[in-house]
């Protein structure tokens, strides 16, 4: 029987991610407010140009996003493990589904840019574009820095014993994902 007790920190990883976690949380925070605030006092307009999105790329995008938050908690077990081909083969897993997710991303995107929808068209327009693509461009800051904690894995950065940077990547990624699972209803769901 293994008597070692992992040392577990809480919160996990790098106290710097997390103030920066916290940051942008509460600018998404002030983004959604913003946004259920003018909903609330233009409904028609915002259930009628909501109709336009597509619900189904959305949740494909709601899975993709939670299998990649999966693969990134496999990556951790598998480095607490000292596994470090696991736990870097689950982090290209989870950037993967990240590009998934940019990728269904930019095809509802050029879409919509196809028929001359922009941020002026409307507010419900100004509002969809603005928060899905300050989502998405955060979505590219995780795939990166997913991206070079699999790098600094390969080269033995991290052990069982040492892996703060993966707990620190993971956590800005399930972030990332925690935003879009308040995103997708608000955005494509709720009437």
């Amino acid at each position: 029987m293994n008597s070692r007790q992992p040392d577990r920190r809480y919160p996990p990883g790098d106290l710097a991610i997390w103030i920066f976690i916290l940051a942008e949380l509460s600018v998404f925070a002030i983004f959604f407010a913003a946004y259920a605030f003018t909903r609330m006092n233009n409904v028609e307009l915002f259930n009628e140009f909501q109709q336009s999105l597509d619900p189904t790329s959305a949740m494909l995008n709601t899975i993709a996003l939670i299998t990649s938050s999966y693969f990134v908690v496999r990556a951790l077990a598998a480095i607490r493990e000292d596994n470090r081909e696991g736990c870097e083969s689950w982090l290209w897993a989870a950037c993967a589904m990240g590009g998934v997710f940019l990728a269904i991303k930019s095809a509802e995107y050029a879409h919509h840019f196809g028929m001359g929808i922009n941020l002026s068209t409307n507010t419900f327009y100004m509002f969809y574009i603005s928060l899905t693509f300050f989502h998405f461009m955060h979505v590219i800051l995780g795939m990166v820095i997913l991206a070079a904690v699999a790098v600094k894995t390969r080269q033995g950065a991290y052990s069982a014993d040492e892996h703060t940077g993966v707990e620190t990547g993971g956590s800005y990624w399930h972030m990332v994902d925690l935003v879009w699972l308040i995103l997708f209803p608000l955005v494509y769901v709720m009437r």
